[in-house]
């Protein structure tokens, strides 16, 4: 198990907050040209990859420590703002970002330190795909098998990555070892020998984010590339490791806001130039359509940015965060996620009733594969539990 990692310290001053702020602006602003027609081209995204490379966005989107990398606050803000105008780059960076943060996770200090420095060094972008751990011995176990040998592992089997699975640079998979039954969380560098990837085409939604399935044949992992133990269940997991599953989630809610805030913005505009199927004129149920769709995604901002802000105080505390803190943070989150899936999709969905333009479904697309795997019932259900019992357990389901 990792041990306890230190608080962030020395964050980013406020004038770096503000230029990466204003850089995520002038790349949603470049990417929001071209949206419609490289989302009905649904190629690979090495060209739009390139062009965060070229604005510096993976280097800037790590961990903060010593003047450099994102505060959680501000890296939300960035994906957030990424995301309006192209939802699938949006989630190419909420994933980067979270699992930027695996060194702090699942490994000691001195080496997540040295993790990050070379990811902003090499300007690293990050991807993968690790399992939340189960929240009963009877859950499926990863599809991936470590098989040790002298100096490290062999990895074999598949598993899907929903974002860059062709473009990271470094891909962070858990894997069930061969021998002692652990379940490992390692990084494999993008061209490693027995790496391949096969590319998941013709999606509904996100059809830019690089989706696929990541295929390892007798990969050799050296033991400096594994990052530490995950947790077999919920209850066994340090405070702080808990965090890495509802960060994700987190991560991907403000993707989700801002695939609504992307959709509201370009149905006004639309509205305002005449381009839509009612102008605004006078026209009170057109107001009152706005005014309703404004309100929701309004609201579950709020929702959202409360859980960041708890999200952000619980990653500053480090090894001396609690377990009742971390469930409560958890459960936060899992509401976060519940309010803005039902607005993305309200949002999304409403717009087309009113401003019929071409390229406009892709807002609603998009939201429906960024929700579709997570039950509603199912959080709260989960939410709700915490809420009477106070179980950690409960709030661990509503991740599975």
């Amino acid at each position: 198990m990792p041990t306890a990692p230190h608080p962030a310290g020395h964050p980013p001053t406020a004038a770096q907050r503000r230029a990466l702020l204003r850089t995520a602006r002038d790349v949603a602003e470049d990417l929001a040209a071209d949206a419609i027609t490289r989302d009905r081209a649904g190629r690979p995204p090495a060209d739009e990859t390139a062009r965060l490379r070229e604005a510096g966005l993976p280097a800037s989107l790590t961990p903060p420590r010593s003047g450099r990398g994102a505060d959680w606050r501000t890296g939300c803000a960035v994906i957030r703002e990424v995301a309006a105008a192209d939802s699938s780059l949006g989630e190419v960076l909420a994933r980067h970002y979270v699992h930027a943060w695996s060194g702090r996770f699942y490994a000691d200090d001195e080496r997540a330190a040295a993790l990050e420095e070379e990811s902003v060094r090499r300007q690293w972008l990050w991807t993968g795909a690790v399992h939340a751990p189960a929240p009963d011995e009877d859950a499926e176990r990863p599809g991936l098998t470590l098989r040790p040998r002298t100096t490290g592992y062999v990895l074999e089997g598949r598993r899907p990555v929903d974002t860059a699975a062709a473009a990271a640079d470094q891909i962070v998979l858990d894997a069930v070892c061969a021998v002692t039954g652990d379940v490992l969380v390692v990084r494999v560098p993008a061209g490693t020998r027995g790496v391949s990837v096969e590319p998941a085409p013709d999606r509904l939604g996100q059809r830019v984010a690089g989706a696929g399935e990541v295929v390892c044949d007798r990969v050799t992992v050296p033991a400096g590339q594994v990052l530490g133990r995950r947790p077999y269940d919920a209850e066994s997991a340090a405070p702080f490791t808990s965090l890495a599953e509802p960060a994700l989630r987190l991560a991907l809610c403000h993707v989700g806001l801002g695939t609504a805030e992307g959709a509201l913005t370009e149905a006004r505009d639309l509205s305002r130039g005449g381009r839509a199927r009612r102008a605004p004129g006078e026209d009170p149920d057109l107001f009152l359509t706005y005014g309703e769709l404004a309100s929701a995604v309004q609201t579950a901002s709020a929702v959202a940015d409360r859980a960041t802000e708890v999200m952000a105080q619980a990653l500053d505390t480090g090894g001396q965060l609690g377990a009742e803190e971390a469930a409560g943070v958890a459960a936060l989150v899992a509401t976060a996620e519940t309010v803005t899936s039902k607005a993305a999709l309200h949002v999304t969905a409403r717009v087309l009733e009113f401003a019929d333009a071409p390229g406009l479904d892709r807002f609603w697309r998009n939201a429906r594969v960024l929700t579709a795997h997570r039950p509603v019932a199912h959080r709260l259900r989960s939410i709700g539990e915490h809420y009477l019992n106070g179980s950690h357990r409960a709030v661990a389901a509503a991740f599975r």
